[in-house]
């Protein structure tokens, strides 16, 4: 005899400032929330260092402290966190069903998303094979390693030009490597960037190899007038942006062109009743901790009215 799925009035899949606000909103209304973590418990936030602009911390705070913060808060109330991956899902009636591990089936009432994003690559062969030998998606992570040494970065956007700053702190030099003539950061990540003195800019210019054996050895870069230039390296990063972790809800809720869940405009509602989306999954346009947590509690107070509807308690 099959055993029956465990089943939970509110299942949220995924972390970070998203999932744990939700989980704190779900657990004061006594929603019983269960989260599944997901690969990087924390979300993106626990590969940041300083965090400023967090409203609540005068001082900063750094990023994996906070996401335990927020986690002991969820603990707190009754969120019962739990490690595991959501693999398939399936949404076809008014109890959903999710499968955690590829093994382990568990329906819900409700569903709250909180997957995140996760960073892009540029595609290149001897990128994936350096990566983890000197290529990485992380300056926070791994910068350490790089430290008095020459390095690249790749990216044009406020979370390249942060991490070329944090890297400069560390490293002999940086080049920034732009594919445009322009950078896409705020100005004052631009102005940032273009005061300090150890990081060379290098506009219209895409990498077309990265050159070693064992470990980063040099990058081949060539601008748009086909002239190539050969960067004397050991760490090569990159930091072109993120692709929403959504694929396992391909043909079950509605998806922009980039993969971002798409929800009723002024709630983290999606196309399917009981189903909501919060944090990165959803948002293309702001992507910060605190739209995310946010959205979080959006999702939260959705999925507490929509219990309520159905007279669940």
């Amino acid at each position: 005899m099959t055993e029956k799925p465990e089943h939970i009035k509110c299942l949220i899949i995924g972390s970070g400032p998203a999932g744990y606000t939700a989980a704190i909103y779900a657990a004061r209304a006594d929603m019983k929330p269960v989260m599944y973590q997901g690969l990087q418990p924390g979300g993106q936030l626990t590969t940041t260092t300083e965090v400023e602009n967090f409203p609540g911390y005068p001082k900063g705070t750094h990023g994996p402290q906070m996401m335990e913060d927020f986690k002991a808060q969820a603990e707190r109330f009754g969120t019962d966190i739990r490690w595991g991956l959501a693999t398939s899902v399936d949404f076809i009636g008014p109890i959903h069903k999710v499968v955690i591990d590829e093994k382990t089936t568990v329906t819900a009432d409700t569903v709250i998303i909180a997957t995140g994003a996760s960073a892009k690559w540029l595609g290149l062969e001897s990128e994936q094979r350096l990566n983890g030998y000197g290529v990485s998606a992380c300056a926070v992570c791994d910068g350490f390693f790089f430290k008095g040494q020459d390095v690249a970065i790749v990216g044009a956007g406020d979370t390249a030009a942060e991490e070329a700053c944090y890297l400069a702190k560390l490293c002999n030099k940086v080049y920034m490597i732009v594919r445009k003539g322009e950078m896409r950061a705020s100005k004052t990540m631009q102005h940032r960037v273009e005061k300090t003195a150890n990081i060379e800019l290098i506009y219209n210019s895409s990498t077309k190899e990265i050159i070693g054996d064992k470990g980063v050895e040099a990058a081949l870069i060539i601008n748009n007038k086909g002239e190539e230039r050969k960067l004397i390296i050991t760490g090569f990063f990159v930091a072109i942006g993120h692709k929403p972790n959504t694929d396992i809800f391909k043909g079950w809720l509605d998806l922009d062109d980039t993969g971002y869940i798409q929800t009723i405009p002024g709630t983290s509602k999606t196309n399917i009743p009981g189903i909501f989306a919060t944090g990165d999954a959803q948002d293309r346009h702001y992507r910060q901790a605190v739209t995310a947590a946010g959205s979080g509690c959006m999702g939260a107070l959705d999925a507490e009215r929509y219990l309520s509807e159905l007279g669940i308690h």
